[in-house]
């Protein structure tokens, strides 16, 4: 028993039925002040209260007029208590409050060091909304694109057949003038929305994969920018689950853009292929590159940040390479589960 409260991970604090400190075991000690501790043990001021700054139970946060120490039976448990540390910063701790001494009124008041559970829940709990809003992203994108495609292209589209039925009507120079102008405004307009269309949500992602959206905007970018994409693609299976889908190709959209903006060039290597159980994206381009020591990313490097995100959130990771003279190179590593591998095999 001696040993279980010298070696203890948790903090154990004794307290007497007037709420004063008796004893501790060296994990306490370590958490409470030392300052703190010397006005308990010179008695100077051998209450609890001036290192506890209040507790939560599965209820409320209780204040002082309902103190856990004044508890009538003695016996309070499942509760958080935050207590002022070592370093000055507020703590929290899961705790419980116990009678060991009916007779003598000494209870023991047991701590356990919450704070690398609350980071890995509040971690945990990021992630999930940002999975969410991710996702939610994507939903409003895809409803917009088929709104889109499917709506305003079809009413401009049915409007430029009516336009050019009435050119071939007995109408005058000027008409005819008017009439050739604006059928040419609106088949600009028609291509722009179908391009915003493929912007928001390629259909080709959803309907047929990776592979063959990749080809469609590689080949939307040669025709609208002169970026030529040199693209080899790997792949054993035909299709992956949509959320790592969609990561894949939004991580490379933002690369290639990157690319187009800042490398010189106006050739980029992409690869995308399957190696030791991972979905690997490869894109490379041999322009003037950037010193990483000096700044990470030319632009406001939100792009890198969002891919680094994505990544993260499908359990892949994000490289980024680059140095001056030497061209960029950004790579996405997503780890496929047994059942994809299985299905692909």
């Amino acid at each position: 028993m001696n040993k279980l409260y010298r070696n203890s991970m948790e903090a154990m604090i004794f307290i007497d039925q007037e709420g004063k400190v008796i004893d501790m075991n060296p994990a306490a000690e370590q958490i409470i002040d030392p300052q703190v501790i010397e006005q308990i043990r010179t008695g100077a001021d051998p209450s609890f209260c001036q290192t506890c700054e209040g507790y939560t139970d599965e209820q409320e946060l209780i204040s002082c007029a309902r103190c856990y120490l004044d508890y009538p039976q003695g016996e309070f448990s499942s509760f958080q208590v935050f207590l002022k540390t070592r370093d000055g910063g507020v703590v929290p701790f899961a705790a419980s409050y116990h009678t060991i001494d009916e007779t003598r009124g000494v209870r023991v008041l047991m701590l356990l060091d919450l704070t690398k559970q609350q980071k890995t829940q509040e971690m945990l709990q990021r992630n999930h909304m940002l999975k969410y809003v991710i996702k939610a992203q994507e939903d409003e994108r895809k409803r917009i694109s088929r709104e889109l495609h499917d709506s305003v292209a079809q009413e401009l589209l049915s409007s430029l057949v009516d336009l050019r039925v009435i050119k071939y009507m007995d109408v005058g120079e000027d008409v005819l003038k008017k009439l050739q102008h604006t059928e040419q405004s609106l088949t600009r307009l028609l291509d722009d929305i179908r391009h915003l269309s493929v912007e928001l949500r390629p259909s080709s992602l959803d309907d047929l994969g990776l592979e063959a959206a990749f080809r469609s905007h590689f080949k939307w970018l040669e025709k609208n920018y002169g970026l030529l994409v040199k693209f080899s693609a790997e792949l054993a299976a035909a299709r992956y689950g949509s959320e790592m889908e969609t990561v894949v190709y939004r991580v490379c959209q933002e690369a290639l853009l990157n690319a187009l903006k800042y490398s010189g060039v106006d050739e980029v290597y992409v690869r995308l292929c399957e190696e030791n159980g991972h979905l690997l994206l490869t894109v490379r381009d041999e322009g003037v590159g950037f010193d990483m020591v000096i700044d990470e990313a030319k632009g406001t490097g939100l792009g890198l940040y969002g891919m680094r995100e994505r990544a993260e959130l499908v359990g892949g990771q994000f490289m980024l390479r680059s140095a001056l003279g030497e061209g960029t190179t950004v790579q996405l590593s997503i780890p496929l589960s047994r059942a994809e591998q299985q299905e692909v095999g």
